[in-house]
């Protein structure tokens, strides 16, 4: 199965929580269905990322990178790769990368999408259609700055950095999926 397959095949299978997430989702499959290259970063319109919302152990702190060319705070993730064969290998893939903590668990399923206008490595404006799976740490990891970030930092859930997206959506439906 191709990335392109399995994105469409994650979506298809996956149950929004609400209105608004399910018109994203219709979204995303049309984008999916009218581009074969929708998961490519060079799709000059749009392309799908994976991202991930890293969890501690004990489900009350969330790993955030301060992102060098975005000046903000946000959840691990980022572009699918050619290696890539899965939307939630890229997420986990990313988080890992990102993050440095060996043994995270990634869920079957996503648990937000987010699109967003973005001048990425392409150098032209286009728009991420984020997939954003929910991912826990294990007891007492620590994460490790990579050079794809300025700064990395666990943050309680209810006192994320003032210089941050609203994550709140996301964090919403992270602590619905563990309930």
């Amino acid at each position: 199965m191709t990335l392109h397959a399995d994105a469409v095949s994650t979506l298809t299978a996956w149950t929004p929580a609400d209105r608004e997430q399910e018109a994203l989702k219709q979204a995303y499959l049309g984008f999916l269905g009218a581009r074969e290259d929708a998961c490519a970063r060079s799709c000059e319109p749009g392309h799908l990322t994976a991202s991930a919302l890293v969890l501690d152990a004990t489900g009350e702190r969330t790993l955030l990178t301060l992102h060098p060319r975005v000046g903000r705070w946000l959840q691990l993730g980022g572009h699918c790769e050619p290696a890539d064969e899965t939307l939630r290998e890229a997420a986990l893939r990313e988080a890992t990368e990102e993050s440095g903590i060996r043994g995270l668990r990634i869920e079957q399923q996503p648990i937000h999408l987010d699109v967003h206008p973005i001048t990425c490595s392409l150098g032209i404006p286009t728009r991420h259609f984020d997939v954003r799976f929910l991912v826990r740490a294990p007891v007492g990891a620590r994460p490790v700055r990579s050079a794809e970030s300025v700064d990395l930092q666990w943050w309680p859930l209810d006192s994320l950095p003032g210089n941050v997206d609203d994550l709140t959506p996301m964090i919403d439906a992270a602590l619905a999926r563990l309930r």
